[in-house]
C-alpha cells in the first residue's frame, strides 16, 4: 500500500459531500437503536432484526457503495487518475491503497456503528452483537472490493451498484431462494450464525461455502480492478 495515495484519498473522501452520507446512515441506525431501547421493545428478536435488516442488508451495502466507488471513480471520471498513473507506482499498489481506504471507511462508518447499535439494543446477549459485527466486517470487505472494481470498470458504477444492492440483495434475495443463496448478505449471515447460538440468526448457506465465496468475491474484485487499471491508457480517462 502507498501511504501517500491513501492519505490523499482519505482527505478527498472526507472532504466531499458524500462524506455526509457516511455520517447520516450510521446515525440513523444508532438513533433507531436508542429509540427502541428507550421504548423497551429491543428484545433479542427485534435486535437481531434491526442488525440484519438495517445494518447488514441496508446500511452496509450503501456505505460500501459510497466508499468503494468514491475512492477512485471520481478520479477516473475527471481525469485526475492520470496524475497517479504517470508516476512509477505499480497499478496493483494504487488499487490496494484505494481499497484499503474504502475498507477503513466501511469499518469506521459501518462496522463500528453496528457494534455500538448492538450494544445499545441488547448488550451482547447470546453473542448476537459480536456475531453481527463480525458478519458485517466480512460482508463489508467483499462489498467494497466489488464496488471498487465496478468503479474502475464502469462510469455508471453508482447506478449499477444501487441496482445490485436494492434489487438483487434486497428484493430478489427476499423472494427467490436461488438469489438468496448467491447473496453477500446471506454469506455474511452464515458467518454471523457461526458466532452465536441464537435461533434468530439463520442463513441458507453453509459456513465453509460462505467463507469461500466471500474470499473469492473479494479477491476477484481486487484483481479485476487491477487488470482494468493496467489497461487504462495514460493519455485518456476512458
Amino acid at each position: 500500500m502507498n501511504a501517500t495515495i491513501a492519505a490523499i484519498t482519505f482527505r478527498a473522501m472526507l472532504g466531499r459531500r458524500r462524506a455526509l452520507l457516511l455520517l447520516v446512515l450510521p446515525l440513523l441506525l444508532l438513533t433507531l437503536s436508542v429509540g427502541l431501547r428507550a421504548a423497551d421493545v429491543a428484545d433479542l428478536e427485534v435486535s437481531a432484526g434491526v442488525l440484519q435488516q438495517f445494518a447488514l442488508a441496508t446500511l452496509l451495502p450503501l456505505l460500501a457503495l459510497i466508499a468503494g466507488t468514491g475512492v477512485i471513480g471520481p478520479e477516473i471520471d475527471d481525469g485526475q487518475i492520470m496524475y497517479v498513473l504517470t508516476k512509477p507506482t505499480p497499478r496493483h499498489v494504487i488499487v490496494f491503497s484505494k481499497l484499503a481506504v474504502a475498507i477503513a471507511l466501511v469499518v469506521a462508518f459501518g462496522v463500528v456503528p453496528t457494534l455500538a447499535a448492538g450494544l445499545v439494543l441488547t448488550g451482547n446477549t447470546a453473542g448476537v452483537t459480536a456475531a453481527f459485527t463480525i458478519g458485517v466486517l466480512a460482508a463489508g470487505i467483499a462489498y467494497t472490493s466489488v464496488f471498487v472494481a465496478l468503479a474502475v470498470l464502469s462510469r455508471n458504477a453508482v447506478t449499477i451498484g444501487l441496482l445490485y444492492a436494492l434489487v438483487w440483495e434486497s428484493l430478489l434475495g427476499s423472494v427467490a431462494p436461488g438469489a438468496r443463496s448467491a447473496s453477500v448478505q446471506q454469506w455474511a449471515l452464515s458467518v454471523a450464525d457461526a458466532f452465536t447460538d441464537a435461533s434468530v440468526v439463520t442463513s441458507t448457506v453453509r459456513l465453509p461455502v460462505a467463507v469461500a465465496l466471500l474470499a473469492a468475491v473479494t479477491v476477484v474484485g481486487a484483481l479485476l480492478a487491477v487488470m482494468r487499471l493496467r489497461r487504462l491508457p495514460v493519455t485518456s480517462a476512458e
